[in-house]
């Protein structure tokens, strides 16, 4: 059930969406120079994006201003880490371009539904995609620090691997977010 306030609550799950937000200066500063700090902080923050659902949902503390949060804050997360491996070169910008488009349109589709009093849960093809750029971008931050390779797999390939399966689930999930919202509008 999501409340109705009329003012913003914070409770524990904003405070942890919250602190995604605040991880991303310090995810940026360290992972160049210390990229296995750098994977550290971004997995922080990318549970923190599992753990504020979930304590929302157990503690019956869904609201409004968290469900336009939480998806914000990890656009921002997920952007940031985008952008960062565009600039140290191991992520070309087209399809960090293609992600991060993908991202704010849903996003926008998903506050607009909402200031209708319509609500466009997130879907498995939205989570899939998530799931896989965290996978996709811990292994392109820690590949200088491991030699390029852990157990025997390059990093580099995994992490392009996974970037590649985000980009696919990207646009299909990124199709029915757009017919879902044309439908319940």
């Amino acid at each position: 059930m999501i409340s109705s306030e009329p003012t913003i609550r914070i409770n524990a799950p904003t405070l942890l969406t919250l602190s995604r937000v605040f991880l991303i200066p310090f995810f940026l500063y360290v992972a160049p120079d210390d990229p296995v700090l750098g994977a550290s902080i971004f997995v922080i923050a990318s549970l923190t994006d599992f753990l504020d659902g979930y304590i929302a949902r157990r503690m019956n503390s869904i609201t409004k201003f968290g469900i336009i949060l939480d998806p914000i804050a990890d656009k921002f997360l997920v952007i940031s880490a985008l952008v960062l491996l565009v600039d140290l070169g191991r992520l070309s910008v087209w399809i960090a371009a293609v992600l991060i488009i993908r991202d704010f349109l849903v996003t926008a589709l998903r506050v607009v539904a909402l200031s209708k009093g319509i609500i466009i849960p997130a879907e498995m093809g939205g989570k899939l995609k998530t799931t896989s750029q965290f996978i996709g971008i811990v292994a392109l931050v820690l590949m200088p620090a491991l030699g390029g390779e852990m157990l025997g797999i390059d990093l580099y390939d995994l992490g392009l691997a996974f970037i590649w399966l985000a980009l696919v689930l990207s646009v299909t999930s990124g199709l029915r977010y757009t017919v879902s919202f044309w439908k319940k509008i």
